[in-house]
């Protein structure tokens, strides 16, 4: 079974790795994006059995800071 999760900033935290992207694609030339939020997403490959209640508290420990970040479980 996999596992995919998202982590993203949370709104209002600052993004400077976001606000380095969005100046390097105007520099190339894209001027339509008026913004750019990075994350990461994390892929596990799980034991037959996993739950994503488990998923989700590898999140809250390890995975994600959740004082400045938000996540999203995915189960395949």
């Amino acid at each position: 079974m996999k596992a995919r999760v998202h982590v993203m900033l949370k709104d209002g935290v600052l993004d400077p790795q976001g606000a380095a992207v969005k100046h390097a694609l105007g520099a190339l030339g894209f001027d339509g994006v008026d913004g750019v939020r990075q994350g990461k997403v994390i892929e596990l490959d799980l034991a037959d059995g996993a739950t994503e209640t488990q998923v989700g508290e590898m999140c809250e420990k390890l995975l994600a800071n959740t004082v400045i970040e938000s996540y999203e479980i995915e189960i395949d």
